[in-house]
């Protein structure tokens, strides 16, 4: 039996789809049950019978910190896909992605040797992954993490986690990890999820920033994690990036895609120093949660490059278009747009 951690999420919907539509056996992890209606709004886009395959589905109630309850999750389990994560770069929230991202995958880990597990596939991202001083030249999962460089809260937990699982495979567990850049997809149009960015590309956004960064499907995320973990590929990492794209080429995309207007100022360094500092203050005076930090600031402008070759060596695999990405998911956004 396979186990999917943050089955609710955007990940783990589609990675449920592609695992019960192959006839496995299946268990999954939530935490509240509210969250249980965004899967089936998943499965209902690419299935006329989205509730039947849903209901293939052993879910448990649990968090990963729970202990006793993750052992009941764990009984019988052969095979682990550990996605949930807590997603924030607001520095407040540092203690509570601790919690969740490196505590909660070591007990992740732990139950998986205690357990047997055969096989552990890790949902990491490349915000865990090191990078070069020389924006031209392309990150690779041998590029070294550097602790001393002004890193967000949320790299250095996923990084931390990451430790967890190759201490986990030293303790005799055969695991892959995954670094995906920004994973496209649709049903998750609030909160931290990729989907927020077309939801507020539609509604209209006057900036764009040049920073280039790695973008990836969904569905090719699901893919090559369901190969890797069902190959005799172990302990190795693997980039998950179809393309790298500056952001302002992504919004670009999705707003033509939207059929609504782009961006078309610029965001400068200048500006961008004063947003975040203003986004400070507001938190520190009236504790409203943070919406741009230092550390993104200076994403949106940085150019980040990533080397994919590892991953479509080992499988053979291609990689769906970006552009044809966009489209997808933007004929999805204004579905659920025009029913709602």
């Amino acid at each position: 039996m396979i186990l999917v951690t943050g089955g609710t999420g955007l990940v783990g919907s589609h990675l449920l789809f592609k695992l019960i539509s192959n006839n496995e056996n299946v268990r999954a992890i939530y935490r509240r049950e509210k969250t249980l209606q965004r899967v089936k709004h998943v499965f209902s886009y690419f299935s006329d019978d989205a509730e039947t395959l849903f209901d293939k589905i052993k879910w448990v109630e649990a968090d990963i910190n729970d202990i006793p309850k993750l052992q009941d999750a764990f009984k019988g389990i052969t095979h682990v896909y550990h996605c949930a994560a807590f997603v924030s770069f607001e520095p407040d929230k540092y203690k509570t992605l601790r919690k969740v991202n490196i505590k909660g995958t070591a007990n992740i880990v732990n139950l998986c040797i205690s357990y047997r597990v055969k096989k552990l596939c890790y949902v990491s991202s490349i915000a865990a992954i090191g990078h070069h001083s020389d924006p031209e030249k392309f990150i690779d999962e041998q590029t070294a993490w550097n602790p001393e460089d002004d890193n967000s809260v949320y790299a250095i937990t996923k990084y931390g986690a990451e430790l967890e699982v190759w201490r986990g495979t030293q303790e005799g567990l055969d695991a892959i990890i995954v670094n995906p850049g920004i994973i496209l997809g649709a049903g998750y149009w609030n909160g931290g999820s990729s989907g927020n960015l077309f939801k507020q590309i539609y509604k209209g956004m006057r900036y764009y920033v040049n920073g280039v960064t790695g973008y990836v499907d969904v569905w090719d995320a699901v893919n090559t994690m369901h190969q890797l973990i069902e190959s005799d590929i172990k302990n190795e990492k693997f980039i998950l990036i179809s393309e790298n794209l500056s952001f302002k080429a992504f919004q670009t995309k999705t707003a033509k895609a939207l059929n609504v207007k782009p961006p078309m100022k610029e965001a400068k360094q200048w500006l961008l120093n004063i947003a975040w500092r203003l986004d400070w203050l507001q938190f520190k005076l009236f504790s409203k949660r943070r919406s741009l930090s230092k550390q993104n600031s200076k994403s949106a402008l940085s150019v980040t490059k990533y080397n994919n070759s590892k991953l479509k060596n080992a499988l053979d695999f291609e990689f769906k278009p970006i552009d044809e990405v966009i489209v997808d998911v933007s004929k999805l956004y204004l579905k659920d747009l025009n029913t709602t």
